[in-house]
């Protein structure tokens, strides 16, 4: 981890002068992402790799300095580097790791968790979703998990990544807002790039999708089963699963379902594997992409289930573990081991979605508890207030970051000074004065019942109504981007 502090590179002028309170919200957003959890900064190891891949390069790609040879959907400060590029070891990728000396049987080893989040189509949940037509996904994540031990090194890769599609789902103060398919866009080509991508970069593919196949999600899963099936390609592999339904009434137990139907296909995908020697023992040739709606917390759970069958192997190999022992009869390793993956899943979701991650209860304990259903209760609400009334300033703060928007110079007003219609004041003044009335009718309620009814019925329709329309014009109401274009957002 890093701290940070920005510096003015130029002098103040007349230009800036006019525009001090503006320049004042830019500073601010760009300290937003600094401050945010998950980013760290290294000068001696390239993180935005992962040991398969930095396996493979050649002598003049190590000789190249980390800025040249990083991943570059993994390097935030990229455009801010743009600048500095006599500098190019100021290397700022947006991984979250978790690194633990673990022992067992009497053996230590080193125990690696990193989740690298994209910065292509980087956002907040509601304002980001689907793919661009690059099929860059939202909120897509590679997350590596290594073991060291005596000079040899072990590593699993799987992604996570929102539906590889067209589709959005912007707030509107519902609770839940409905998502929608694009209707005018050929979803094929994005969804054909993302994929050749992706088949490029980890070979084999096995996608996982944990959405609802009822209600609101079922038309995305649909539509996503209907895309893989037209590209026609084996290399993909669909596999969809009603995570909530097979675990309802508290079955946890059920997602072993999930984790024996791919199990012979994780066998074969392997992982990959050198001895103390160098020498390469196997390698990983395919990888599990799962997603959710967010891509968090249904996501975070199955991930961390393939995770375990990985490792339990990799020990085994390594001679860490005994052929008949199992990771879960390892009683200290298996509490750092779902602990680092409930952290993982915080970081991750208060990147997207701001708030720690649900379901963290299971995948701390091994079982759903009634305390894990309170608190996802609280963050379901603080999700709710940020998704929208806070999150159009962290999209902003994240564009700007990283160049999606740049500042323009030229002396005139900024997207900032853009002011909401005057539904957005008028009417929560009405409705909160409505329901005040209410209120102070029924505690000044004389014996005269009827006139107070009178009253309270008034007023109280005055707040339901005036409640409905802003519930009607709820997207005037959150607060949404002000530096994103339009046609960004739909």
């Amino acid at each position: 981890m890093y701290d940070s502090k920005c510096h003015p590179i130029s002098p103040c002028s007349a230009l800036h002068l006019t525009r001090t309170q503006d320049n004042k919200t830019f500073l601010s957003m760009i300290n937003n992402v600094l401050t945010t959890d998950g980013f760290y900064f290294c000068t001696d190891y390239d993180l935005t790799h992962t040991l398969q891949r930095l396996a493979d390069v050649s002598h003049d790609f190590q000789e190249m300095s980390l800025l040249e040879r990083a991943d570059q959907r993994f390097v935030w400060n990229g455009s801010l580097l743009r600048e500095f590029l006599t500098q190019p070891e100021v290397l700022d990728p947006d991984p979250v790791i978790v690194m633990k000396p673990c022992r067992v049987n009497g053996k230590i080893f080193e125990w690696i968790l990193i989740s690298r989040r994209s910065c292509f189509r980087a956002g907040v949940r509601y304002y980001v979703r689907g793919i661009d037509s690059e099929g860059h996904a939202a909120n897509f994540v590679e997350t590596e998990q290594i073991v060291l031990y005596n000079g040899g090194r072990a590593s699993f890769v799987q992604t996570r990544g929102s539906m590889p599609f067209f589709w959005s789902q912007r707030p509107n103060l519902k609770y839940k807002p409905k998502p929608l398919i694009s209707k005018n866009t050929n979803h094929m080509d994005g969804f054909q790039r993302h994929f050749d991508s992706q088949v490029l970069i980890y070979g084999k593919q096995t996608i996982l999708n944990l959405i609802n196949q009822k209600g609101s999600e079922k038309p995305l899963e649909q539509a996503f089963a209907k895309m893989v099936s037209g590209m026609e390609n084996g290399m993909i592999k669909y596999v969809a699963f009603d995570f909530h339904k097979e675990c309802s009434g508290m079955r946890w137990d059920r997602l072993n379902i999930l984790v024996d139907n791919v199990a012979e296909t994780q066998d074969e995908y392997s992982y990959f594997m050198v001895d103390a020697a160098g020498k390469v023992l196997s390698q990983q040739k395919g990888t599990f992409r799962s997603n959710c709606m967010d891509c968090l917390d249904r996501t975070n759970v199955i991930q961390s289930m393939l995770a375990r069958r990985s490792i339990q192997s990799q020990l085994q190999r390594m001679g860490v573990l005994h052929v008949a022992q199992r990771i879960e009869e390892q009683a200290d390793f298996e509490k750092i081991y779902k602990n680092a993956w409930a952290d993982n899943a915080n970081a991750c979701a208060k990147q997207y979605a701001g708030t720690g991650a649900l379901k963290t209860d299971f995948t701390r304990t091994g079982k759903r508890t009634q305390m894990g259903l309170v608190m996802d209760g609280v963050n379901s609400a603080i999700r709710y207030y940020k998704n929208n009334f806070s999150d159009g300033f962290r999209q902003d703060s994240i564009d700007l970051f990283l160049g999606n928007y740049a500042v323009d110079e030229t002396d005139g007003p900024t997207p900032l000074r853009i002011q909401k219609d005057w539904k957005f004041l008028t009417l929560p003044i009405i409705m909160v004065v409505a329901f005040s009335m209410c209120i102070i009718c029924l505690l000044m309620a004389g014996d005269t019942w009827t006139e107070t009814l009178a009253y309270v019925l008034f007023w109280g329709a005055a707040a339901a109504v005036t409640a409905a329309v802003i519930v009607f014009n709820g997207r005037d109401f959150v607060d949404a981007p002000k530096l994103v274009q339009k046609e960004k957002m739909d």
